[in-house]
């Protein structure tokens, strides 16, 4: 049984631990180290999550089993003003994968978005992260292919991913 609760900026140093667990696993072979780096510099930042929880850029959440925190993620709803939920982040430490909690994360975001008016979860994957298969299982389809330039030289290479509630 998985838990799904309010994390605070108290909590940001678990949300920065499993993001430098999951990203190396997530990401190792598709960005450089210089990338990855950067980019959870840029990200995950003390700076950069107390400003998006604090001002509720995004809303995060942390994933509990019985025993620890296995995961987060970032949504945020009324994207662009619109009735869609974005799922900025969703991240399950590897040893979590494959035991069904993805799909349940997904259906309780579900939900949250369904309970703030939402009719369309949104997200951005890298065009390369093996993930893909699985957002297209859950019933996400290709909406469009960016490329968004996060500084330093570096883009994100992704597709942006849409399913209707």
């Amino acid at each position: 049984m998985i838990k799904i609760t309010e994390a605070f900026v108290e909590d940001i140093a678990k949300i920065q631990e499993i993001a430098h667990i999951t990203w190396p696993i997530t990401y190792g072979e598709i960005l450089t180290a210089e990338q990855l780096d950067y980019m959870l510099d840029l990200i995950y930042s003390d700076e950069a999550l107390s400003r998006q929880i604090q001002n509720k850029e995004q809303l995060f959440y942390l994933i509990s089993d019985s025993e620890s925190v296995i995961g987060f993620i970032g949504i945020e709803h009324n994207y662009k003003n619109e009735a869609i939920t974005k799922i900025h982040k969703i991240y399950l430490l590897p040893e979590t994968q494959g035991k069904g909690y993805g799909k349940i994360v997904f259906e309780e975001i579900a939900k949250m978005a369904a309970e703030n008016h939402s009719n369309e979860l949104l997200l951005n994957v890298n065009r390369f992260n093996t993930a893909l298969n699985f957002y297209k299982k859950l019933g996400f389809e290709i909406k469009e292919t960016v490329d968004i330039e996060i500084g330093n030289g570096y883009l994100m290479q992704d597709f942006v991913m849409g399913k209707k509630l």
